[in-house]
């Protein structure tokens, strides 16, 4: 592929952003069969390998996908529903759209749909929960096995606080995930996440069981959410009481480990850092969903400089786009809010590597290196007329970079890789 290569040295949280960055414009990657094999001067690489089939994206920028680390798929049809905080919105329209799920036929529907629209803006890589029914499960990872996607997803558990409808129990929460592990988990590119939805939602029975599933299957990850809205901190509180902080609560059961993700972590106490910090534990940041169900700002500042990993996520169908640019262009504006303005190297790093670390995919995926799967989107940086027009002006690379970051959408991918193969969405 000949383009303008884009891709990450080092972290540019921690380190100065020329020594993060590597830029290589009329570049080249090679992709051998699903991984990449080399990376250098377009020049070199067709000297060096004269037979290789060229496709030339001219000055277009070459990167990796993008890496979503914290959505969910079954809400893709709830996506902008009216108002609500988070307790009511999950009762008035997640709860209800969930229980569709049982039927595997609108489940593979709805995972197809939600794939493709991923593909459609540069998402390569996903971590989904599922819904409390296998079917769900099964259906997201058969179509993503379908496109060669390198995808994370799990049941959700939950016992309690929720309809009769979608409850299981202590022992079928265990026995089915141990029995999704044992298919899926690391076949196909597909990865098991253990996900209990959030603490309320589980009895201390429950997230014990799940706690002790994880310690059989450490090499899964361990997926939920932590201190979104304070309604929902003061609801730990009162079910946990003896629990000193609502990290605490997962701490107990031995949820809290290298790889855990947690979804938003809005309200942190400054323990609960410490102790995310000292697990090596990660954070899904969800802008969009964030503004939209009213939850509050995310410190990013504060906590990037804890030397925490943060992934960027769309949180849909909380969240309000699939497209991770818009993503972006939210986690500015929110910084914005913090006093923090984040470097677009910054940003693009959140939205790529950052949440490959998250998911513990780094050696993998989320960058261009060899060795890696060839999970690649080509971005055009002139998009739209007034993304154009700005791009013109520009004194240098990132500079030209920044508006499609902070106005793009799926109509800057030009084109999506994935495991080596060019992919449209619409043929699936």
């Amino acid at each position: 592929l000949k383009g303008t290569i884009l891709s990450f040295t080092n972290n540019p949280f921690l380190v100065d952003i020329n020594n993060s960055v590597k830029l290589i414009e009329s570049g080249g990657v090679l992709i051998d069969g699903s991984f990449i094999k080399d990376i250098g001067e377009f020049s070199k690489l067709k000297s060096n390998y004269p037979h290789a089939k060229v496709y030339d994206y001219g000055k277009n920028l070459i990167t990796s996908g993008f890496v979503d680390c914290h959505m969910h798929y079954p809400q893709t049809a709830i996506i902008a529903s009216y108002g609500k905080r988070l307790l009511d919105w999950l009762n008035e329209y997640t709860f209800p759209e969930e229980k569709k799920f049982i039927d595997i036929d609108y489940a593979r529907k709805v995972a197809s749909l939600t794939l493709d629209l991923c593909i459609k803006n540069g998402t390569t890589t996903l971590a989904s929960f599922c819904t409390t029914s296998i079917n769900s499960v099964d259906a997201f990872f058969d179509e993503a096995k379908k496109r060669n996607m390198s995808v994370i997803a799990g049941k959700t558990c939950m016992d309690r606080n929720a309809p009769e409808y979608l409850i299981d129990s202590v022992n079928s929460a265990y026995d089915d995930s141990k029995r999704l592990i044992k298919k899926w988990h690391n076949s196909n590119r597909s990865y098991y996440a253990i996900t209990p939805r959030f603490a309320p939602t589980s009895t201390p029975e429950q997230l014990d069981s799940l706690g002790s599933l994880w310690s059989e299957y450490p090499d899964c990850l361990m997926q939920t959410h932590l201190s979104e809205q304070k309604e929902e901190i003061e609801w730990v509180s009162k079910l946990f009481p003896e629990s000193d902080s609502y990290l605490d609560v997962y701490d107990k059961f031995n949820l809290v480990r290298k790889n855990s993700i947690f979804g938003h972590c809005i309200h942190l106490k400054d323990n609960e850092i410490d102790m995310l910090k000292e697990r090596q534990s990660s954070i899904a940041h969800c802008p969009t969903s964030n503004t939209f169900i009213g939850s509050g700002i995310f410190k990013l500042k504060e906590i990037s400089s804890k030397k925490i990993n943060i992934g960027l996520a769309t949180d849909t169908g909380g969240g309000t786009s699939f497209s991770m640019l818009k993503t972006i262009s939210e986690a500015y504006k929110i910084s914005q809010l913090n006093n923090f303005s984040i470097h677009p190297a910054q940003l693009f790093w959140l939205a790529t590597v950052g949440s490959s670390i998250s998911l513990g995919l780094e050696s993998k995926i989320g960058n261009i290196e060899k060795g890696y799967y060839a999970d690649l989107i080509v971005i055009n940086l002139a998009s739209t007329l007034e993304i154009e027009q700005r791009q013109r002006r520009a004194k240098n690379f990132w500079e030209s970079f920044f508006p499609t970051l902070i106005m793009g959408d799926d109509r800057a991918i030009m084109e999506t890789w994935v495991n080596g193969n060019e992919i449209n969405y619409k043929q699936y």
